[in-house]
């Protein structure tokens, strides 16, 4: 999980708590706050997320299937040999 998703989280929750405590004593300035600073928080988490799956390299299905026939292989040749 990088800063920025562990960030956009901390936005997320906080702006939540405080648009619910402006919705329980009527303070519409506070609702408003609390429901942009979670928007802020969820892009904020997203951008993380997004910077995340850039960074890790993607395998394609093929590559996962073949490491798994190359196993399989493994484990068939060392069953033989016992």
């Amino acid at each position: 999980m990088s800063n920025d998703q562990v960030k956009g989280k901390a936005k997320d929750i906080a702006g939540r708590v405080e648009r619910q405590v402006g919705e329980w004593t009527g303070d519409t300035e506070a609702q408003v706050k609390g429901a942009a600073k979670q928007v802020e928080g969820k892009v904020q988490n997203a951008w993380g997320k997004a910077k995340d799956a850039v960074k890790k390299p993607s395998t394609s299905q093929a590559d996962q299937d073949q490491v798994e026939t190359d196993e399989a292989e493994e484990l068939r040749d060392r069953a033989a040999n016992e």
